[in-house]
């Protein structure tokens, strides 16, 4: 294990551990994607990631975790954030609802080390204007993966993002960013899916080895959020408008990138 400016590089054996926890976080996503639809309560889905993840000999990543801003540790394996919720949606009675979106959120450790990723799923037939946020928000981390390789800098890949949402007249969420990830789910650097020079001192080299959870979050209507509710956990679009969320887990190469989340 070494370190760039303070990043954690992995070895190619710590790479493909990450690997194996995010095949299980793969696993669950898919079956979420399955079991969700009109009529199921989120804490169903959730009670499956759980026992998913039980049987594959890992730890839910977020249950437990803490938030000085929060009421209590988060409760969950998985983060459900519906419609306007942005991230951090807890898993409970609700019922999902056609032309709801759901954005799930899974973080797996397995043998000491740890895979996240997240999608957002249309719940039967969704808005044009839904789709639309869907699609844009995936096509953004699809350009995200596409333009990682080493010595390129982190703000080109974030502005790349940025030109992706906001050439559809969507807006990227600033409040959040995505992480380096390894043995711990939080890990440097941060990584903001939008650049201003204000992120400068944010900014950072791309090099081999590095391991990074990219996660664009979008919102239909104002970049804007705060939160949903007391618990100081959900967080919400500003505007209530509906709000999407992909993720996975990449490795920088000695020539470009390696999805670790996508189940191979």
């Amino acid at each position: 294990m070494t370190r760039a400016g303070g990043i954690i590089l992995k070895s190619a054996r710590e790479i493909e551990l990450i690997r194996a926890a995010g095949r299980v976080v793969h696993r669950v996503l898919k079956q979420t994607r399955e079991l969700a639809g009109p009529g199921v309560p989120t804490a169903e889905l959730n009670a499956a990631a759980e026992e998913l993840i039980r049987q594959a000999g890992g730890v839910p990543l977020f249950k437990g975790v803490r938030n000085p801003q929060a009421k209590f540790p988060f409760p969950a394996a998985l983060c459900t954030s519906i419609n306007e919720e942005l991230v951090h949606g807890i898993p409970g009675d609700r019922r999902l609802s056609e032309g709801d979106v759901l954005s799930v959120d899974c973080g797996v450790r397995l043998a000491g080390y740890c895979g996240d990723s997240a999608t957002t799923i249309a719940i039967g037939t969704v808005s044009t204007e839904t789709q639309h946020l869907l699609d844009v928000t995936r096509s953004a981390l699809e350009a995200a993966i596409g333009e990682i390789r080493p010595g390129r800098m982190w703000s080109e890949v974030a502005r790349k993002i940025q030109a992706v949402v906001e050439s559809e007249k969507l807006s990227v969420v600033r409040d959040f960013v995505g992480h380096g990830i390894g043995r711990e789910m939080h890990e440097e650097p941060k990584i903001p899916n939008y650049w201003s020079d204000k992120q400068q001192p944010l900014d950072f080299e791309l090099v081999p080895r590095m391991v990074l959870a990219v996660e664009p979050m979008v919102n239909l209507g104002t970049h804007l959020v705060g939160y949903g509710d007391d618990s100081g956990w959900v967080v919400i679009t500003r505007d209530r408008k509906y709000a999407a969320h992909f993720e996975h887990t990449l490795a920088v190469t000695d020539t470009g990138v390696d999805v670790l989340t996508d189940g191979r």
